[in-house]
């Protein structure tokens, strides 16, 4: 999956979507770190605000957590039922 620069969709969105993906298929881990910010500038070709909005995405869609000074992780995997349960609040 390729970054569609002249889609309608915003290029961070479409960056987190990807890491999001990366994340369900097991590629990154829980509690295991995602790449840098520059190491996901290189890889998409953009700017370092784009790649900071798409993490940010990705921390308020409680997939990831950054960690001031450390770097940004997945989230621990949460058992299939409390996620459930979260969901039927």
């Amino acid at each position: 999956m390729e970054i569609d620069l002249d889609g309608p969709e915003p290029l961070y969105e479409q960056i987190a979507d990807m890491l999001s993906a990366r994340i369900a298929e097991g590629t990154y881990e829980p509690r295991r770190r995602i790449p840098s910010e520059a190491a996901l500038c290189e890889e998409f070709s953009v700017s370092r605000p784009t790649v900071r909005a798409a993490v940010k995405l990705l921390n308020d869609r409680g997939l990831t957590v950054t960690v001031r000074g450390k770097g940004t992780f997945v989230a621990e995997a949460r058992p299939e039922s409390e996620a459930g349960d979260r969901a039927n609040r």
